[in-house]
């Protein structure tokens, strides 16, 4: 009896826990920015996202791109995404030719979760270009 407890216990406690979306908060700053509340160096606009210019880049060329859909991380997307996440990186690219940089090389990042470094709970797609980058990054 005491083993069988035991095992129950061990397996809740070592069990992974579900994966459960983030709750979106809409007052983040890319919301704001998205309802024009906060001014943006727009670089793309379609139906599906915006890019804009990074206010603190971390290379000579540092541009987001973000989904106009409140999606927190990407663990929180779902089926229903998956042509909006092709999206983002096609206007990834589209604003890397528009900048002149796609032939140079960029980098694409997509932080997910704190533990990542995203910091900013709306999903978005950095774009990094204008110097080298080392590998493994981080």
């Amino acid at each position: 009896m005491r083993r069988s407890i035991l095992r129950r216990t061990c397996a809740r406690r070592f069990r992974a826990p579900p994966n459960h979306p983030v709750n979106y908060d809409a007052s983040n700053v890319f919301a704001r920015i998205l309802r024009r509340e906060i001014p943006a160096r727009l670089l793309h606009e379609d139906h599906q996202c915006v890019a804009f210019a990074d206010v603190a880049p971390q290379a000579p060329v540092h541009f987001l791109v973000i989904p106009k859909r409140a999606i927190a991380r990407l663990a929180d997307a779902d089926e229903s995404d998956k042509a909006l996440l092709g999206h983002l990186l096609w206007a990834a690219a589209e604003v890397a030719k528009k900048l002149g940089i796609a032939n140079d090389g960029f980098r694409v990042v997509i932080n997910n979760g704190s533990n990542a470094g995203q910091s900013v709970f709306h999903l978005h797609v950095h774009v990094l270009a204008g110097r080298s980058f080392g590998w493994p990054p981080g």
